[in-house]
């Protein structure tokens, strides 16, 4: 591993105190770098970054609130003097089980939209506006699979996570076209092993191993691999782009991707 990739940067990483975003922010901190983690849960973010040690530290936050957003961007340049990277993880998938075209409430449709949409939208807004007085950044959007394929049991799920693709791409053009060095890119993860998942039945599991061309689920360490490398100077000419962490999921077998 390279061990300094992320040496005098800091980096805020919400959805963290489990899953992508812990593996996430465990990968940050172990190529040297400041991570401040943010959640709902107060308990197991606390804790983890305790377990980080000096170089992390965490605050509860709601990300589909933009008063929350102003909050923890300040206290991240309070404490580390300069934000660096963004990844934009905290996301909802069924707030009310899982739901066709037919039978999706606006309820739900507003709420997940509110959280993997918005929050997306708000997190970048205040990213650009912290980054750009240090000469820049890389923010860094949790997608999914499910924006690329039909998701007919996760209708409000789906379509939050394609406008998070549209939002990455315009994000990266403007960016770029007004000279700010940040850049803007967008991770698709395919079936990965989360608190959720590990809910499934032995027989669901086994056959969402199956269907992966490459045999197995992901791991939340796969997709931090991936952040981590997006994150960093070693992808300085990529911007705007959409990496699949699937095991080729989607590719192969997209209507079973969008079903799962």
């Amino acid at each position: 591993m390279t061990v300094d990739r992320f040496q005098n940067k800091a980096s805020i990483v919400t959805g963290a105190a489990s899953g992508i975003g812990l593996a996430t922010a465990e990968r940050l901190v172990a190529e040297g770098g400041n991570v401040l983690l943010t959640d709902l849960n107060e308990e197991a973010g606390s804790e983890a970054a305790q377990r980080l040690g000096p170089a992390a530290m965490f605050r509860v936050h709601d990300a589909a609130t933009e008063a929350d957003w102003e909050s923890v961007v300040a206290d991240c340049v309070s404490r580390f003097g300069r934000l660096d990277v963004l990844v934009n993880n905290a996301g909802v998938a069924f707030l009310a089980g899982q739901l066709s075209p037919e039978e999706v409430t606006l309820q739900e449709w507003q709420r997940v939209n509110a959280v993997n949409a918005a929050g997306v939208m708000l997190g970048c807004k205040h990213a650009i506006r912290a980054m750009k007085p240090s000469g820049g950044g890389a923010i860094v959007n949790i997608a999914s699979i499910a924006a690329t394929v039909a998701s007919p049991l996760a209708v409000p799920y789906g379509a939050s996570k394609a406008a998070v693709v549209q939002l990455t791409k315009t994000v990266a053009y403007d960016c770029a076209r007004r000279g700010y060095n940040i850049r803007c890119n967008a991770i698709l993860p395919g079936t990965i092993e989360t608190t959720l998942y590990k809910t499934f039945s032995e027989e669901q599991r086994t056959a969402n191993a199956r269907g992966v061309p490459l045999g197995r689920v992901g791991t939340p360490g796969d997709v931090a691999m991936a952040v981590a490398f997006l994150a960093s100077d070693d992808a300085s000419y990529i911007t705007g782009a959409q990496i699949a962490v699937d095991g080729g999921l989607a590719v192969v077998n997209p209507m079973r991707a969008g079903d799962d």
